[in-house]
């Protein structure tokens, strides 16, 4: 191919902003969903997330836990030293019939799979 080719093919055009986070948050899930062992994981999750983004993810799940368990938000709050906000955001979370979280703890704790 000779220069003058090359001057006439276009560049494919760049992706927006948007559509590059797509890409790479689909990206994200696929390298999570095939990630099956437990240490390659943590060290996926030493490398991407600082430890106070960490911190964050963990004290995520245990408010999820505890409001499935029914513990009433305020005490959820003073435990955990979480603002209401982000507790009713959670428990908005497990009221949808659809969401994952809300799945994954029923199988974990409901006889019935019915909790909420």
């Amino acid at each position: 191919m000779d220069t003058v080719d090359r001057k006439r093919r276009k560049a494919p055009p760049k992706p927006t902003p948007e559509e590059e986070a797509r890409a790479a948050y689909e990206d994200i899930i696929s390298v999570f969903a095939s990630t099956s062992d437990t240490d390659d994981m943590k060290a996926l999750f030493d490398d991407l997330f600082t430890e106070s983004e960490r911190k964050d993810m963990i004290a995520r799940w245990l408010l999820m836990d505890d409001i499935y368990k029914g513990k009433p938000q305020r005490e959820i709050a003073s435990e955990r030293g979480l603002s209401l906000c982000k507790i009713t955001r959670g428990s908005r979370m497990l009221k949808k019939e659809d969401g994952f979280m809300r799945r994954l703890l029923s199988s974990r704790y409901d006889e019935d799979h019915t909790h909420i």
